[in-house]
């Protein structure tokens, strides 16, 4: 055992002891935190137009601040991006986060020397977490491997902006930086299929023993390592012990990813967003992300099928309740207010308070009223892999088929890449659409009624998501696909990159 594993277990300890300490008072928790916020950010632009020093309980908060995307809170931020001080937090962001929107373009959100340490303590707490309750702390002496965007920055009025994965690999604590690749020349080449050779090149051969990054760049990586080589990841790399993810769910990858490594390895599931770093897995084999109340963030959540009403309720985490849809609302030392984050969670936990990401409120599937959701397809699709084991798939979305022929129903369609396809593709259709039914009661009712037909299954060639993704310039990184659209567009894209 090296120094850095054997000083992580006491540090492993201490920090699970604390966070025990806020995991029995949540609410008090996350109501100090909510005055502190409000009390702080009082005489900002935005506090002064909120009267937020008025503001002393989620009620308040209520009344006070209504529920905004980025989009709507927009001229704030690009006041923030401008240059000007005390917008929507004291003083000038530290940073800004540079992220793609699906309908607001490029965002830029502030990070904070306030909130700062959320996204870093978060997923360093997270290896802490892990190595506390296995006593596994051995991958800290070998070689870690981050693959995220490039953290050159650019500067905006004087603002340091770039990806937040980016922004985070210079806040990599010291004792760690000797252990991480790649190089910090590689890391900032933007092209991503130049960059993975790179990333090749200097990773065989090394002591690789912690792999982090969003599924399908990571079997990007282990696809590359494999070509290069002929052989499994785990001859590669034999000290491999721990897959660190975020971003996705990573259930349709898993088979495929494990095949590809030849071994099972420990994974640690993170929830971080450029808004702020929010959960992790705190228990190995256990799904839930414990939901992190004392971070600076406080949390709101409006029942999913309720978030468009104009009066829709804000629920705090004393109000909550397990197995129930909700939409993620965030108000943060980053100087976001109510902030709409755009994800779905449910909650599987409430002591601790724990939670599994199910899709985005924006990324539903009501074409015809049905409202399906991210966590909803993907559970269909692991129901249908279960009944034909041959099946692996790299990568799927699925698109409403609206037909213009009143004789002729409508149905969704299922774009499938495959590693593997089915043998009997119309069966695994089937068992798709059969799955999907029993898990979505408006998506049965459509299909009874023969308002819907059975679904279309789409085989998409091989490398069809990664060419699109290139062409719309978001290959690598933190980039992905939607799973679910209201239209064609991705479909379209898709069908044309094919």
């Amino acid at each position: 055992m090296g120094i850095k594993s054997a000083l992580s277990r006491p540090l492993a300890a201490y920090t699970v002891g604390r966070d025990r300490r806020w995991q029995a008072a949540p609410q008090a928790t996350q109501q100090r935190l909510l005055q502190h916020l409000t009390a702080t950010a009082a005489g900002t632009a935005f506090g002064r137009a909120h009267d937020l020093g008025a503001v002393r309980t989620p009620a308040d908060l209520a009344r006070q601040v209504p529920v905004r995307d980025y989009e709507a809170l927009r001229p704030y931020f690009d006041r923030t991006q401008a240059g000007e001080a005390d917008v929507l937090w004291p003083g000038r962001p530290l940073y800004l986060a540079k992220t793609s929107g699906t309908t607001s373009g490029t965002k830029y959100i502030p990070i904070t020397r306030a909130s700062i340490g959320n996204h870093i303590n978060g997923a360093k707490d997270a290896l802490l977490h892990y190595i506390h309750r296995t006593g596994r702390g051995r991958f800290l002496d070998g070689k870690l491997i981050f693959l995220s965007g490039s953290p050159e920055l650019e500067l905006h009025h004087g603002l340091r902006t770039g990806r937040l994965s980016g922004i985070a690999n210079h806040h990599v604590p010291a004792y760690l930086r000797r252990n991480q690749l790649p190089s910090y020349a590689t890391n900032v080449i933007e092209d991503w299929e130049t960059k993975l050779e790179r990333i090749v090149d200097e990773t065989l051969g090394q002591p690789m023993s912690l792999i982090s990054g969003i599924p399908p760049w990571v079997q990007m990586y282990f696809d590359r390592l494999t070509a290069r080589t002929g052989r499994p990841v785990k001859d590669l790399f034999p000290d491999f012990s721990l897959f660190v993810y975020g971003g996705v769910n990573f259930e349709p990858y898993r088979a495929k990813l494990f095949e590809s490594i030849g071994r099972p390895v420990d994974s640690i599931e993170l929830f971080p967003a450029s808004e702020g770093f929010l959960a992790f897995q705190d228990e190995p084999g256990n799904p839930g992300l414990l939901l992190l109340l004392n971070s600076g963030i406080f949390f709101e959540f409006v029942p999913a099928e309720r978030f468009f009403e104009p009066n829709a309720p804000r629920l705090t985490i004393a109000d909550v309740a397990l197995d129930q849809q909700y939409a993620v609302v965030l108000t943060s030392n980053a100087g976001l207010w109510a902030y709409s984050l755009g994800d779905t969670v449910r909650f599987v936990s409430l002591a601790p308070h724990r939670v599994v990401v199910t899709g985005r409120i924006k990324h539903f599937l009501s074409a015809f009223g049905e409202h399906v959701i991210g966590e909803e397809v993907e559970h269909a699709l692991r129901e249908a892999m279960a009944q034909h084991p041959e099946v692996e798939v790299i990568e799927f979305t699925v698109a409403p088929l609206v037909s213009e022929d009143p004789a002729t129903p409508s149905r969704h369609e299922w774009l499938v890449e495959f590693a593997r396809p089915p043998h009997d593709a119309a069966a695994f259709a089937a068992a798709l659409d059969a799955a999907l039914r029993r898990r979505n009661t408006y998506y049965d009712d459509l299909r009874r009624g023969n308002i819907l037909v059975p679904l279309q299954l789409t085989p998409l060639p091989a490398g069809a998501f990664q060419r699109y993704m290139k062409s719309l310039g978001r290959l690598g990184g933190q980039n992905k696909v939607p799973r679910l659209g209201n239209d064609r567009q991705v479909a379209e894209g898709l069908i044309l990159a094919g």
